[in-house]
C-alpha cells in the first residue's frame, strides 16, 4: 500500500509507507470538525502529542539489521522455545492498546537465532499499528526468513482494550492466535510438543 488512512470518530490518521517516505506516521488534522475554540487547551496539543508518540513506532526498523549479528551456525536439531514475551501494541482499527504475550518455537536446520533477537522481532512488529492476526503471522514469517528452520510456531494471547473499554465491554476476554509453519503445521507430534512446552508454568 502507498498510503492507508484510518479513522476514529473525528480523527484522521495517515500512515505513510516507510519505503516511500522516511517520516513516522502522523496524525493529520485532529478533530478537524471542531473549531479550536471548542477544544480544551490540552486537546489543542493533541496533534503534536500523536506525532511524538507515533514517531516511536517501528516502521523504519529492519528485521535484517536487527538479527544479522545474531545468526549462528550450530548443529542443534531440537526445538527452541521462548515464551511469554510481553507485547504492547496499538489496534489500527480503534487506536487503543492491546497487550499480552507471545510464545515462539522453531526447529533449527543448521542455524540458531540469538534468543534476544526473537524478542526483538516481536518488539519491532508489535510497536506498529496492528491487528493481532497479522502480528502473529509477521513474527512467524520473520523467524522463518531469518534462519530457514524446519518449522516455526507462534502463539499470541492478548487483551484488547477495544473489547474492554468500548463496544461489548468484556473485561475478561482474551484473543488467542497462532501461526504454524513447516513441521509445526504438518506434524501433529511436533505441534503438540510446542503447545505443551508453552503451557508450562
Amino acid at each position: 500500500m502507498d498510503k492507508e488512512t484510518l479513522s476514529l470518530n473525528k480523527m484522521s490518521l495517515v500512515v505513510e509507507d516507510p519505503k516511500l517516505d522516511s517520516k513516522a506516521p502522523l496524525l493529520k488534522s485532529p478533530m478537524r470538525s471542531l473549531s479550536q475554540s471548542e477544544l480544551e487547551p490540552s486537546l489543542k496539543k493533541l496533534e503534536g502529542h500523536f506525532k511524538s508518540i507515533l514517531s516511536l513506532i517501528g516502521y523504519e526498523d529492519s528485521i535484517q539489521q536487527a538479527v544479522k549479528t545474531a545468526i549462528f551456525d550450530e548443529n542443534h536439531d531440537e526445538m527452541v522455545v521462548v515464551k511469554n514475551i510481553e507485547i504492547f501494541s496499538l489496534c489500527e482499527h480503534h487506536l487503543v492498546p492491546f497487550t499480552g504475550k507471545v510464545s515462539i518455537g522453531y526447529l533449527p536446520q543448521g542455524k540458531l537465532l540469538g534468543l534476544s533477537k526473537l524478542a526483538r522481532i516481536v518488539e519491532i512488529y508489535s510497536r506498529r499499528l496492528q491487528v493481532q492476526e497479522r502480528l502473529t503471522k509477521e513474527i512467524a514469517h520473520a523467524v522463518a526468513k531469518a534462519i530457514n528452520p524446519r518449522g516455526v510456531g507462534v502463539v499470541v494471547e492478548a487483551c484488547h482494550m477495544c473489547m474492554v473499554m468500548r463496544g461489548v465491554q468484556k473485561v475478561n476476554s482474551k484473543a488467542v492466535t497462532s501461526c504454524m509453519m513447516g513441521v509445526f503445521r504438518d506434524d501433529p507430534k511436533t505441534r503438540g510438543e510446542f503447545l505443551d512446552l508453552i503451557r508450562l508454568n
